[in-house]
């Protein structure tokens, strides 16, 4: 079985009003409470693999930097100079 595919068991305690909650909402959406947690956490861990892959594009751009248009036709030293 491919390394993706493999499913291994998690332990949580939960109060039994959360677990009552759950039950029903699982019901409503034809799963089971396990179905429940591991949508949401695979959401979460999609979620922040995007995220981080935006923090390093977006770090990747501003190291870069960015040209907007335009010619500077001074020097620096003109530029800075006191008047």
């Amino acid at each position: 079985m491919p390394q993706s595919r493999q499913k291994r068991n998690v332990t949580i305690s939960l109060s039994p009003e959360t677990i009552r909650k759950a039950r029903i909402l699982a019901a409503r959406r034809s799963t089971s409470i396990s179905g429940l947690l591991a949508e949401q956490i695979e959401t979460l861990t999609g979620e922040d693999e995007a995220y981080e892959r935006a923090h390093r594009s977006a770090l990747a751009l501003l190291g870069k930097g960015f040209h907007l248009g335009g010619v500077i036709s001074a020097s620096r030293d003109e530029l800075h100079e006191r008047r």
